[in-house]
């Protein structure tokens, strides 16, 4: 079901609950459009402010400086294109925003992603990995459970991270940065970096022409040309600085950084679990449905005799000796990482990957 209401050109929207997932985009223009099933959905509107909730999934699309407040999203979360403020108070899945402003969030249950901010992001708390890249404004995160990756912040640094962080940083003069972490720390910084560096951890690495490394220091204060920005940094692991910028690439002997990129994908082994588990499972219900495939030509032949028979991908000859022709070729190696590539972009479900696989392998 669509419905479209005009609440002008800077609607105060609030989603009260959304029991489902929620897809919000901003767009030209003063309508509001909801889509979702009738039985769902509420809305209310009086003037410029509009009130909807949702037992199920919602799809919005808003005016782009609509100001939006969010009370809790039962699953996933995508936001972007919108320039006014944006709050939201807790979410049970992921929570993916692009191209935003101002941005408050309580609790996110899952992994959190943003790419473009004009304004500040300010987390209070996070179950999963973040990733926060093209900020023009403050960073402020309380907790983070997993990873964290930055990149291209131009505004202050707040952090506490459980586990690993990855920094590349041009900081501005004045600006500062705080972060600590359970495990390791790498900093990544151009090599005219304007920056006085306090360094904590249980090994400091140093790769930058002029700043000779100390091996037994556990703490350091360094300072980078004019040191007119101010990074503090705080591991439980160890701190390598670099100014080299495949420094994650070239980190495999340093702390759980090896592989760590700026793609959402990147984040650790558990989307390669995700993954091998899917593929797994779907390769058991293709076998599956091969053996029923099976058993149900060897109780056609006895009871027809010779019968042919093509169902998907198999031709079987149903002759009086039950014996099955070779089946065509299975699913090619493209075919399954076109499938996987689309799970890894969250564009199906696990679920839906193994139905693709085993529809292409011609499963029942």
């Amino acid at each position: 079901m669509s419905k479209t209401i005009s609440a002008g050109r800077t609607p105060k929207i609030n989603i009260e609950s959304i029991g489902g997932d929620l897809s919000l985009v901003g767009w030209d223009g003063d309508d509001i459009l909801f889509k979702a099933d009738d039985e769902e959905m509420r809305i209310n509107q009086d003037g410029e402010q509009v009130t909807v909730s949702c037992s199920d999934d919602l799809s919005l699309r808003v005016p782009k400086s609509a100001s939006i407040v969010i009370g809790n999203i039962g699953g996933d979360a995508s936001i972007r294109s919108l320039m006014g403020d944006i709050e939201l108070k807790e979410i049970g899945g992921d929570l993916s925003m692009r191209d935003v402003n101002s941005i408050s969030v309580g609790t996110v249950h899952a992994d959190f992603s943003l790419r473009g901010a004009k304004g500040h992001l300010s987390i209070k708390s996070t179950h999963g990995d973040v990733s926060i890249r093209d900020v023009d404004g403050n960073v402020m995160l309380e907790s983070v459970s997993d990873d964290l990756v930055v990149r291209d912040v131009r505004g202050n640094i707040t952090a506490n991270v459980a586990e690993d962080v990855v920094l590349y940083l041009n900081s501005q003069a004045g600006s500062k940065v705080s972060v600590t972490a359970g495990d390791d720390i790498l900093l990544v910084m151009p090599p005219k970096a304007n920056a006085t560096l306090t360094l904590n951890a249980d090994e400091i690495d140093v790769d930058w022409k002029g700043v000779e490394n100390d091996e037994d220091a556990t703490s350091r204060v360094i300072t980078l040309g004019d040191g007119s920005a101010s990074i503090t940094l705080n591991a439980g692991g160890d701190i390598r600085v670099s100014n080299q910028a495949d420094a994650v690439e070239s980190a495999e002997d340093f702390g759980n950084f090896a592989g760590v990129g700026m793609d959402w994908s990147g984040f650790g082994d558990r989307v390669s679990r995700q993954m091998d588990q899917a593929m797994q499972r779907a390769q058991r219900k293709i076998d599956e449905a091969a053996r029923r495939m099976e058993r149900t030509v060897s109780d056609r032949v006895g009871r027809r005799g010779k019968v042919g028979m093509e169902v998907g991908r198999w031709s079987w000859d149903l002759s009086q000796k039950g014996v099955p022709m070779p089946p065509k070729p299975p699913v090619s190696d493209e075919e399954r990482m076109a499938i996987l590539k689309m799970l890894q972009d969250k564009k199906i479900t696990a679920e839906e990957a193994e139905k693709l696989l085993s529809s292409l392998e011609g499963g029942l």
